[in-house]
Formats: C-alpha cells, structure tokens, sequence
C-alpha cells in the first residue's frame, strides 16, 4: 500500500476528495492562522469544538432561564435524567453494553473512585503494576492509594519498564512481570494508548492474562476512547476511566467516564456512595440506606453537569454517524500516509517511536527529532509559528496526531513541506 503514496499535494487532495468521511471536517471549528485553516494535530491532547456545540449548551441555558428547577423535568432534554442521553452512544464508542458506562466526573477523580472499589490489597497481594512512564495522574493517583491503605511504593508499586526499542513494551515482558509477581499484584493499571509513545495495549490479551493470576484490571483510556474501536465489554476487564477532552472532543476539562464490567453491577464490593449513585425509583424519597442503582450509574456520586455533559453529547451524535469503524479505517491510512513522509522525506531529521505495526498504534505517532532536545523545540517552535499544531512532551518528544473526523492527507503533507523547510 505504501508504493501508492506520493508526496505531492495534487495526489494528498484526490484522496481527500475520495475520503467518504471528508464532509464531518465541516462540523468542526478549525482554528485560524493567517487567513486560512491550520493544520492541526491536537486532538490527542484537546479536540476541536464541533459546530453544534454552541447551540446545545445555549438550548440548556435557555431551559434554566426559562423554566429554572423545572428544567429537570420539562426541559426538551430533562436534566433529570441527561446522563442517560450519552449512554448508548458512549457505550457504542468504547464496546460496552450500555449499563456499564457512565459519563461522569474527570479522569483522576474516577480512577480514584474506581480503585475503592478494585484495589482491595492485602499483606500477600497488595501491589499494583502500571507501565514506566506513566502519565503522572495515574502514577500520582496509585501511590497514593497504595499509601492510604498502609502500604510503601517502593514494594507495592511496580513499574513495567520498556524492553522494545523506543521504550516500548512487549506481550512477553507483561507475561515475565506477572510470572514473577503475579501472587502479590492486587491491581494490574495499564493505558489503552501509551501517552508518550503511541503504543497500542491489547487489552483483551492483558486482562486475560492477569485474571489467570488472581489480579483485578483496569484501563486508562484517556489516549485510546474515540481513536481505537474498543470492545471493553468483551475484553472482560473489570474497569476503566477516561476522559472526554481528547478524541471525543468534549471540550477542555469536560466531563469523564467510566466503565464497570457486568458481572460487577451489583457488586458487593466497597465503593464511595453518592446521592446520584442511589437507585433511581427511590433516590428521592431520601433515605438513610445507600441501595446503589445497578451498573455503572451506581458509582455516580453527584448529579450530572449539564453545561458541561451537552458538548459530549453533541461530539458523541457525530461519532454515532461517522461510526468506530469507518473511523479507524480512515485512521490507518491517514497515519500510513504520514509514518511514509517522514520515513521517506524526512528520515534524516525525525525518528519514529510510536510502534510501525498499524495494530500497535492509533492515530498518533510520537516523533523524536534527530539531534537532540534543544533542535526538537526549535522545530516544535518553528512549526507553530508557521500554523501545525502538535504537542510537544518531554524530555524530547512531538506528538502529531491526524484525528480521521477533521484531519486530511493534505495536512499530513503541510506537515512533511513544514519541517523540509525548516531543515533547510
């Protein structure tokens, strides 16, 4: 397929004009940069606000100005029960029945509430395992709870270094870690998507693994929900978080989400209790007794925002049009397309890290510049000057991340024009 590939701008517009997706571009705000569209490649750090999203949130301000409390009742979309709007839709992005995913709270907030309930350590089995590198909320949010329980991380926390080139990880070093301290791992806590690098975790292959040794799992999907076609509910993991901001382009600091496998929906397990956790036929009659509601609503703990829940459900109606699928199709050719101009155009100035096997990555590759942090941020700098917008994430890394809903092959090709010329 790469033989096909043509670094010429005339070949990049024929495939965007062939894209079946090509017309969801026009549902999103693109930002601005010198009179025309930049190219941005954020989306794995913060989506792009689509079209709708101004309207939705105005239609909820106009049910508070209009009807105030009884917008929990007679608003178009009852406040009442507005979460359950983004249920089905939610659960179609990340391959789960729609009783195990709630939209709620932030990522940090929800791993914490998550590990209440699936972090039981004992004096045998008390560790948790996450990868080397984690992204700091996990790493910050598992010490602590290992802390809180009594524990010291220098012995309950164990961090799975990299043993592939660029620092990845392999199957088989998952398989040597859990042969070796399966017995006392509580928690395996993994990324779906390796911030950092890019890589792709088979989530099924893990969780089976670490059932096999008595351990409970959960996913961090922060990097990997609305850019890989999950299947959370097949891969029998027992939990998950992520957040909204990334790919599902829910708006900064946008409400989270979490899923709780079936087999624990009423699960006897410890949980943090809320009033919007109760079960909903009696949750108003106010009483002393926490009976939560079945599935993964039970672990809410407050009412749902609604300003804030109306842009995911406006991001959320696109996916369901666009489809997971067609979305990853597209996914893979548009990172195709720039993994082939950088090994082929700009092999000299950048070095890959991300996994090259399509079933190991998603949208984003990781992209270190040769020779050295000082020249990675001169080019990190250069390039938002002249309008592409990556991330950069130390110590020496450019995140670039072409999102199928609004990206282009023209833009991975602005891309490649924007670092040849600054290498000249």
């Amino acid at each position: 397929m790469s033989l096909s590939y043509e670094a010429t701008l005339a070949w990049a517009q024929a495939q965007d004009a062939a894209d079946p997706l090509r017309d969801f571009r026009d549902e999103f705000l693109i930002p601005p940069h010198e009179g025309r569209d930049s190219y941005y490649f954020c989306g794995n750090s913060l989506g792009l606000q689509p079209r709708a999203v101004r309207a939705a949130i105005g239609a909820e301000l106009d049910s508070w100005a209009e009807l105030a409390v009884e917008g929990h009742f007679k608003s178009t979309l009852p406040w009442l029960d507005y979460h359950e709007f983004v249920r089905d839709d939610l659960a179609a992005v990340v391959g789960a029945k729609s009783g195990e995913v709630v939209a709620m709270n932030t990522l940090g907030v929800n791993l914490h509430l998550m590990m209440v309930s699936f972090y039981r350590p004992t004096a045998e089995r008390h560790a948790i395992l996450i990868e080397g590198g984690a992204f700091p909320t996990d790493r910050y949010a598992v010490e602590s709870q290992i802390r809180f329980h009594g524990f010291d991380p220098a012995t309950s926390l164990i961090e799975l270094e990299g043993d592939e080139a660029n620092g990845t990880i392999s199957m088989a070093a998952i398989e040597r870690a859990l042969a070796q301290h399966g017995s006392r791992i509580a928690l395996v806590m993994l990324p779906g998507v390796q911030y950092r690098n890019g890589q792709v975790f088979d989530l099924k292959a893990i969780t089976e693994l670490a059932h096999s040794h008595g351990c409970m799992v959960g996913f961090d999907l922060a990097h990997a929900v609305g850019n890989l076609p999950l299947q959370l509910h097949d891969s029998g993991a027992d939990f998950a978080i992520w957040c909204s901001y990334k790919y599902l382009n829910a708006g900064p600091g946008a409400v989270g989400g979490a899923f709780v496998h079936e087999r624990h929906a009423q699960s006897t397990l410890p949980r943090f209790a809320g009033w919007w956790g109760h079960d909903k036929a009696t949750r108003f009659q106010m009483g002393p007794q926490f009976v939560p509601t079945h599935g993964a609503d039970g672990w809410q703990l407050s009412n749902p925002p609604i300003l804030a829940l109306a842009p995911l459900r406006v991001s959320l109606e696109i996916f369901r049009r666009a489809g997971m699928q067609r979305l990853r199709e597209k996914s893979l050719k548009l990172t195709g397309y720039l993994d082939w101009l950088v090994r082929t155009q700009l092999a000299e100035v950048l070095e890959i890290v991300t996994p090259q096997e399509p079933a190991r990555r998603g949208s984003q590759l990781s992209l270190r510049v040769i020779g050295g942090r000082a020249r990675g941020r001169d080019l990190f700098e250069y390039l938002t000057r002249h309008g592409v917008t990556g991330d950069w994430r130390e110590p020496d890394v450019i995140r670039i991340s072409p999102a199928p809903l609004y990206n282009r092959y023209a833009d991975c090709l602005a891309f490649a024009e924007a670092v040849t010329s600054w290498h000249r």
